[in-house]
């Protein structure tokens, strides 16, 4: 059911300071800021040849990734995201074999412009899931 990994996201306090590094100290490609104040976030991608690194920053004290922080002071890896063909058909067989789709349940539209969903972390290994539709 799932196809590539698309992204790892790591959770930042200064999106600057962290887009600075991987570009200058790691030379990586990176992308502009995108604001996404529908999931509370500003993100940039560090584009490698095989995935991408989605660093995130909060966009005020409501944000999950506020949460996140608070938690975790230093930032950390805080999902990953794999692709599948049918954001739907893979949300009902999930479903199906009892995994959690955390929200509504219904499909909202991530930083690329894509169908995404999340999946409880209790339901995979501690680790927060996001699909996003190819």
């Amino acid at each position: 059911m799932i196809g590539r990994l698309n992204h790892v996201a790591i959770a930042v306090k200064d999106l600057a300071a962290s887009t600075a590094l991987y570009r200058d100290t790691l030379g990586a490609r990176v992308s502009q800021p995108l604001p996404q104040p529908e999931h509370g976030v500003t993100v940039v991608f560090v584009e490698l040849p095989n995935t991408k690194i989605e660093l995130l920053e909060p966009m005020g004290a409501d944000s999950p990734i506020a949460r996140f922080l608070e938690r975790n002071a230093d930032g950390g890896i805080h999902h990953i995201c794999y692709e599948v063909d049918d954001i739907l058909a893979a949300r009902d067989r999930l479903k199906a074999q009892g995994a959690r789709v955390l929200g509504s349940g219904e499909p909202r539209i991530g930083a690329h412009g894509k169908p995404v969903l999340f999946l409880h972390p209790k339901d995979f290994c501690g680790t927060l899931v996001e699909l996003e539709q190819a």
